[in-house]
């Protein structure tokens, strides 16, 4: 008789496992089959799958003794290892009122032993948060079948019946069901292993999206970066659409719906506005969720992550799949691993505008930095030569409009060094004509230098601090030394003077890495740590801004520009 139990139970447990695995293949089964539940809606949908595996394995069921032998166990089991408590309660709830409703001296013992064993599988996944292995579920199965034993005993009546029941079905039913959830963890963890090579697949593929969408996003959200990036996701992959926004409207809508979901609408569905509000993930299961208002949109599933910048959301990435409840696990972790990937460009971006602004600014502060004074004395200095030397005069005026022009044009972020030297001839020539024989001037200038691309205002600041605080504190003047070398590794700029000197404290003062209140350096010095500083900014810290120079020995200032000038920054 047992022998015979055995093996009827085997050939309905083959039948249970056959409509569970075709029903695996599904997409939208198949995710609850390979991922434990995250929401309430997973907890419900799992509830009535697995509840629906109950109601199979009851009709699979041998009659017996006026009972029924059957592998009802498996779904309310399996419902509570994969969502937990409430999962196995909903599923054993379906299964167990339905084997009630079926009546029997056992209806009322099956009936609740089914919600009790889908609670112990809860129980068991949450109290066992690792990975659940093939042995675990068996022995889970072990505990449920044994523990329906009891309850049959202990509730079914005549008593003695349920004892030559349990005698006849004990056996066959833990161990036949016991393996059927073991085999079922096995085939669960076969399609976790499987979406996890497809989830692999997706991060190499998010790896190569990005790669491709960087330089359009190094420019920002906007509608034409967004169209480029939203292209370029719907091109690799299998999405019906993709959406880009911006915190209040839509950028970009690539694919399915495009004819109406169209670049300058504002954001209209609650899901979107959901996400940029929160900042968490939101999943689209149906069409009425996706909330399109046009009623033959085709789009029937979406994903929608937040795109950030630092810590402030600035915009939502949307992938949308045509058919519903077709989002998949895949999906939704293209999305987030996209959504990561932008939102670093995207700051990278907001990071690259700040430092451009701040290039601007300091620029725009060397300008402003140009001493009245020194128009003053230009202008003083030319108007003594208007009547002894008026080609003289004419020339330095050309000069003192060519110097003025150069420094207030609109910032630039480079130029080239031989634009640099121009910008210097004329400050040196109008600095000549000023103080005469006190300022003598030597350049030694490899031509293999001047196309080297400098940031503007560069020299300026150096020169100037040379003459103003170097050579004119001397009764006799001094020479100032400019000097430009090819090296392997880019290019060197010396300005040199053999004046004063500069303390070594003073030195420490202007290239400290904490920035000193402005009333302990000069004027001067100011305009030397912002070209410090500027240098350090673009090329790093090995390409600072050298000083060396000691009290009445002069002052050499070195300046290195690599062979490789970074990208230069846009707003």
């Amino acid at each position: 008789m047992k022998h015979d139990l055995f093996l009827y139970l085997a050939q309905r447990l083959t039948i249970v496992v056959t409509i569970a695995f075709l029903l695996s293949r599904h997409p939208a089964i198949r995710r609850f089959f390979a991922y434990q539940a995250t929401t309430k809606r997973d907890i419900l949908r799992i509830s009535g799958i697995f509840g629906a595996i109950s109601i199979i394995g009851t009709y699979a069921a041998v009659p017996i003794d006026g009972a029924l032998a059957n592998s009802r166990v498996i779904g309310p089991v399996l419902a509570g290892l994969l969502g937990g408590p409430w999962a196995g309660l909903g599923a054993g709830l379906i299964g167990g009122i339905h084997r009630w409703s079926l009546g029997g001296f056992t209806a009322l013992a099956c009936g609740i032993s089914t919600v009790i064993e889908g609670l112990l599988g809860g129980l068991v996944r949450r109290y066992h948060p690792q990975p659940l292995t093939g042995f675990a579920a068996l022995i889970t199965g072990l505990m449920a079948e044994t523990l329906q034993m009891l309850i049959i005993l202990a509730v079914a009546r005549p008593f003695e019946d349920a004892v030559e029941l349990i005698s006849h079905i004990a056996l066959p039913m833990i161990l036949v069901n016991a393996s059927g959830i073991a085999i079922f963890v096995l085939m669960i963890q076969d399609l976790r292993a499987r979406e996890e090579q497809a989830s692999a697949g997706e991060a190499q593929k998010a790896l190569q999206i990005a790669t491709i969408t960087a330089p359009m996003l190094r420019q920002g959200l906007n509608a034409k970066s967004a169209r480029k990036v939203a292209q370029v996701v719907k091109n690799q992959t299998d999405l019906a659409a993709v959406a880009l926004t911006s915190a209040d409207q839509i950028l970009a809508h690539v694919g399915l719906g495009e004819d109406h979901h169209l670049p300058g609408m504002p954001v209209r569905t609650e899901i979107t506005r959901e996400v940029l509000r929160n900042g968490v993930p939101v999943i689209a299961t149906t069409k009425e969720e996706v909330q399109c208002s046009a009623p033959d949109c085709p789009l029937h599933s979406a994903i929608v992550v937040p795109l950030f910048s630092g810590n402030q959301t600035v915009g939502a990435l949307k992938l949308y799949r045509a058919r519903t409840l077709s989002v998949s696990l895949v999906d939704q972790e293209l999305a987030k691993g996209l959504a990561h990937l932008f939102s670093t460009q995207l700051e990278i971006a907001d990071l690259e505008k700040t430092a451009r602004l701040k290039t601007v600014a300091e620029i725009r502060a060397l300008q402003a930095q140009i001493s009245p004074h020194f128009l003053f004395n230009a202008l003083n200095t030319i108007a003594s030569y208007v009547r002894t030397q008026p080609e003289t005069a004419r020339n330095l005026l050309i000069q003192l409009g060519d110097f003025f022009r150069k420094n207030l044009r609109d910032p630039v972020q480079f130029v080239t060094l031989a634009d640099e030297l121009q910008h210097i001839e004329a400050y040196l020539a109008l600095e000549q004509a000023r103080f005469e024989d006190r300022l003598q001037v030597v350049k030694d200038i490899d031509p293999q230098t001047l196309t080297c691309q400098v940031p503007p205002l560069l020299l300026q600041p150096l020169v100037e601090n040379a003459i103003r605080h170097g050579l004119l504190p001397l009764r006799q003047g001094g020479t100032l030394t400019l000097r430009t070398c090819h090296v392997d590794d880019g290019t060197t700029i010396t300005i040199a003077d053999n004046g004063v000197g500069i303390p070594q404290t003073h030195i420490d003062l202007l290239l400290h890495k904490e920035k000193p209140p402005l009333t302990a350096i000069t004027t001067g010095g100011i305009g030397v740590r912002n070209v410090h500083e500027r240098l350090v900014t673009i090329y790093g810290p090995a390409y600072g801004l050298c000083i060396e120079s000691s009290p009445g020995s002069g002052t050499c200032c070195t300046v290195r520009i690599p062979n490789q000038a970074p990208i230069p920054l846009t707003l």
